[in-house]
């Protein structure tokens, strides 16, 4: 029987698995600054009913959502790594480390009833102006374009986007492939979008002088304003570009502000559930929209928190009990060293803290299997005790264990700050709690706490 003849069955069992699913807690692990942004780490699924349920700490977002964008994975029965650098005496070293797996061992059926579940989930978070936008490739886009029909309504299409780009898709038995394809419905017909403008040079690149027609020129020719035509050519993110964090299929800012800046206006909430690096909050935080971000893997998580922070952006970061439990535990840290110190200070009632990172290193069989990996490793962790962190950051005065961080050390091409110092007032230590974090490459979470009243020996 053809997977087409299997439709009917997906749609059924999926809506069933959405109409049974019970919302699962998420605690908060961390908060830098005020602002009403979320990073979620956890299964999107449940993340969404709780969104959509509300809890002591939210009201419930159901029909709040102005525009969601997804970058699912696409079912190209492939695993996805992460380039990562490591710092060793002799200059960095790069290795991969595995991203997300997008292999289904059922197959499509498998693959478009996990989508579609979270497709039902979507709808409701939609405002009824709102926009959905779902990322995909020739792999699976035709059946998830009859899976939107289904959910969404035949009627509520609005456009078929194609994003064409020079790299990849090369071979010698087809066409190159150089395009993705963005699906676009509205929650309703009365949906919300800004159609941006682009030019259209005349035949000839000549003035046509038609009646009521606004004609313009430029070093090209003469040309027109016109609404945007549904295909996109926008470049990835290059090898050498700033923007490149390393993690697979990363999306180039460009392509995620043009979508924003269509289905939103500022102030709007805007949300991606599969957000890999982050590309989405990072656009959003430029064109002043509040976002919802939520991925499962720790990699994705930490390398969007790293990314959003050193964009100056604000945000909650909460965790699945599942999510959270792994992140405290600390499974695969062998060596971990944070050391505190504090004296007396130059200025009245201050004490000088100093809080130094000195070590840090994994058991390099529970975090990767390739032997070449594990010999690289260990032999730059022996150079260089750190070689592993990709970022570290402090609350100085952590309340009932909620970390609030202010201060932040990310590696650059210079190196990694390890030691911190901060003038803090004496009479506050004895109820002072100190909390450091340290995120490694791999996107493991290690926290030391320090009490203030064990810092008061000097130094």
């Amino acid at each position: 029987m053809g997977l087409i003849c299997k439709l009917p069955e997906v749609l059924t069992q999926a809506k069933a698995e959405y109409e049974n699913l019970k919302s699962a807690p998420f605690l908060l692990g961390e908060e830098v600054g005020q602002s009403g942004n979320i990073l979620a780490e956890g299964d999107n699924a449940q993340f969404m009913k709780l969104l959509l349920d509300g809890d002591s700490d939210r009201v419930s977002l159901e029909g709040k959502i102005q525009q969601i964008y997804i970058d699912p994975p696409f079912f190209s029965k492939a695993n996805y790594d992460a380039v990562i650098k490591l710092q060793g005496e002799d200059g960095e070293t790069s290795v991969k480390h595995m991203a997300y797996e997008d292999v289904w061992k059922e197959g499509m059926a498998e693959y478009l009833k996990m989508l579609a579940v979270r497709l039902y989930l979507m709808r409701d978070l939609l405002a009824k102006e709102g926009t959905i936008w779902v990322h995909l490739d020739w792999h699976g886009v035709h059946y998830v374009k009859i899976l939107m029909d289904e959910i969404f309504g035949e009627k509520n299409f609005i456009n078929e986007i194609v994003w064409t780009y020079k790299s990849g898709g090369s071979s010698k038995k087809h066409f190159a492939r150089k395009h993705d394809t963005i699906l676009v419905y509205g929650k309703t017909d009365k949906y919300y979008i800004n159609l941006p403008k682009e030019k259209s040079y005349n035949r000839g690149l000549k003035p046509y002088r038609f009646k009521g027609v606004e004609e313009f020129q430029d070093e090209v020719g003469w040309y027109t304003m016109v609404n945007m035509k549904d295909v996109w050519s926008i470049d990835m993110v290059g090898r050498t570009s700033a923007e490149r964090t390393g993690y697979a299929t990363q999306k180039p800012e460009a392509l995620l502000e043009r979508i924003i800046a269509a289905g939103s206006r500022e102030g709007d909430i805007v949300a991606d559930f599969f957000c890999g690096s982050g590309t989405l909050g990072a656009a959003a935080g430029k064109l002043g929209r509040r976002w919802i971000c939520c991925d499962e893997g720790k990699l994705a998580v930490s390398a969007s928190m790293k990314r959003l922070i050193k964009a100056g952006q604000e945000m909650q970061i909460l965790r699945s009990e599942d999510a959270q439990a792994e992140a405290l535990k600390q499974p695969v840290v062998e060596s971990f060293l944070v050391e505190a110190s504090t004296w007396p200070s130059l200025f009245e009632n201050k004490t000088s803290c100093t809080i130094e990172l000195k070590e840090y290193k994994l058991k390099e069989e529970d975090v990767v299997s390739s032997d070449e990996v594990q010999e690289t490793i260990a032999r730059t962790t022996d150079e260089n005790p750190l070689a592993l962190v990709d970022y570290w950051c402090i609350d100085f005065d952590c309340h009932d264990m909620k970390f609030r961080p202010d201060t932040f050390f990310f590696r650059d091409k210079k190196g990694l700050q390890a030691v911190c110092e901060k003038e803090l007032e004496t009479d506050t230590l004895p109820g002072r709690t100190i909390m450091v974090k340290v995120v490694d490459i791999f996107g493991n979470v290690s926290t030391s706490v320090h009490e203030g009243k064990l810092l008061l020996t000097e130094k």
